[in-house]
């Protein structure tokens, strides 16, 4: 499976703000990734996705259900982006949500396949 930087921009970054840290370190600058964007799944792509519904419980957490739906607790973030709720703060008790299956397909439609 893909890992979280596959595919990244590598930026230098060089910011005065930052030369005391580049001076401690030895380094004229740092390396950092670009911010990753990932795009809702259209139309066309979601009919190729089943979506598993799932009633929100005290006690569900987004890496709980992606160890028991896609046997890892890395994918999480993959549940959460699909129901278009970044943390588990943002579900209630009863909401219902959607585990999208299978996991590779929703992964190639996210690029990160």
């Amino acid at each position: 499976m893909p890992k979280r930087y596959d595919n990244r921009r590598i930026l230098l970054n060089k910011e005065p703000l930052y030369e005391e840290v580049l001076e401690q370190r030895h380094v004229n600058s740092i390396r950092q990734y670009n911010s990753a964007t990932l795009q809702y799944p259209s139309v066309n792509q979601l009919s190729r996705i089943t979506k598993k519904p799932h009633i929100w419980s005290t006690g569900d957490r987004y890496y709980k259900l992606s160890i028991e739906h896609y046997g890892s607790a890395q994918y999480w973030w993959v549940i959460a982006l699909f129901n278009k709720r970044p943390t588990e703060a943002h579900v209630k008790t009863d909401d219902i949500i959607y585990i999208p299956l299978p996991l590779e397909n929703i992964l190639r439609v996210y690029n990160k396949v």
